[in-house]
């Protein structure tokens, strides 16, 4: 069993910042990639940004400048600083990971549960 905990979440204020975590637990080979995507109120999932095992982030053009991801291979983590945030920021954040349980496996994506973020004066 592979599971994903994302932490972090919570109330802001417009320009404000947080810093959502997503660590992995369970039965884990390798990460082989992480994303954060949220939904917003009505909204499908849109990608946040992502990191997959080459390294190179990329994000969303709304993210670009304000948000930055990064991954703690040692401990199976995922971070998303997010600044400068807006209203329309408001959403539930998502983990996701590409984790392989086997040396033998193929990769299966995996989700958290969410952790709100609401930007609100």
């Amino acid at each position: 069993q592979v599971q994903l905990v994302e932490s972090g979440g919570g109330t802001v204020q417009p320009g404000g910042s947080l810093r959502l975590a997503c660590s992995a637990s369970g039965t884990i080979y390798r990460v082989n990639g992480w994303g954060w995507y949220r939904q917003g109120p009505g909204n499908s999932h849109e990608l946040v940004a992502g990191l997959p095992s080459s390294g190179y982030e990329y994000y969303a053009e709304f993210a670009k400048g304000r948000f930055t991801v990064s991954r703690d291979n040692a401990t199976d983590a995922v971070y998303l600083q997010m600044n400068s945030l807006k209203p329309e920021d408001t959403a539930v954040y998502l983990c996701n990971a590409k984790i392989k349980r086997t040396r033998g496996e193929s990769a299966y994506d995996y989700w958290g549960q969410g952790t709100q973020v609401t930007v609100s004066s």
